[in-house]
């Protein structure tokens, strides 16, 4: 049985590629045929590369490994974010910041200079400064919220990045491929899947497609979770480790977050 049946596939316009005049020789493969100039892609293949997409994530994270999350245009913005939140996955939902994953050491240090002013403030203590000082420092820990909170939990670098529009978040793409970091994509028939280790034929302009397909994948890192936690707990009673990539463990503030999240649920 597929992971999300043909049916929904279709309801939620999956198969709706480009014009044809924008697409991209390379997806040449994934597409059924054209109507309307307008490029329909084989659901058929769809249906194959998910699953094998939602094997690879549930696997990563099963093995300890991270699955950053990426969509900053406007249609994927609010999915990406909900959807990670409820893996309990880093995300990247505002813009990407250049060196995100190819200058992390200086990424993290902004982070850790986050979490210290929210500690501040959670303290009391910026209240007890000058105003002037106090905005500004709240400013300053609301600019980095924005760029760099849903990057909070990710104290080393992702085994793998899951994206929407591969054009759209082309250096998220350059940065991973560079460091040899594996991508799962959503390719719409303007892209080039060519350094996309998992591509996914689908819209990825359509709401409700990126939300279905950003959804399993969700799905495949809390599946993997779930498997972690078992290994974790079979291991604990023989006696030996876990294999795997780390001893990842959600902190406390991603796990409320996940229930804040939660209602979104999967598809």
């Amino acid at each position: 049985m597929p992971l999300i049946p043909m049916k929904s596939l279709l309801e939620a316009g999956v198969h709706f590629g480009h014009r044809t005049r924008r697409w991209h020789p390379k997806m040449r493969p994934f597409i059924f045929t054209e109507r309307n100039g307008i490029h329909i892609i084989d659901l058929q293949q769809t249906v194959g590369k998910l699953e094998e997409a939602y094997n690879f994530v549930r696997e990563t994270v099963a093995d300890g490994g991270l699955v950053l999350f990426v969509g900053t245009k406007r249609q994927a913005q609010e999915t990406v974010l909900q959807e990670a939140l409820r893996a309990q996955m880093p995300y990247v939902s505002n813009r990407w910041l250049g060196g995100t994953l190819t200058n992390f050491r200086t990424i993290r240090s902004r982070i850790d200079y986050m979490i210290k002013l929210e500690e501040r403030q959670t303290s009391g203590e910026l209240d007890k400064l000058p105003k002037k000082e106090a905005l500004m420092l709240t400013r300053e820990m609301q600019r980095l919220q924005a760029r760099v909170g849903g990057l909070k939990e990710m104290r080393r670098l992702p085994k793998a990045l899951f994206i929407v529009d591969v054009r759209h978040e082309e250096n998220a793409v350059a940065e991973a491929t560079t460091l040899g970091i594996p991508i799962v994509a959503m390719c719409d028939t303007n892209c080039n899947p060519d350094p996309i280790l998992y591509p996914i034929p689908s819209n990825d302009d359509a709401i409700r497609a990126v939300k279905l397909i950003t959804a399993k994948m969700a799905d495949g890192a809390i599946e993997g979770r779930n498997l972690r936690g078992v290994m974790a707990a079979e291991a604990e009673e023989a006696g030996t480790p876990v294999a795997g990539a780390s001893s990842y463990q959600p902190t406390a503030s991603m796990n409320a977050n996940a229930r804040k999240a939660a209602p979104s649920g999967s598809a």
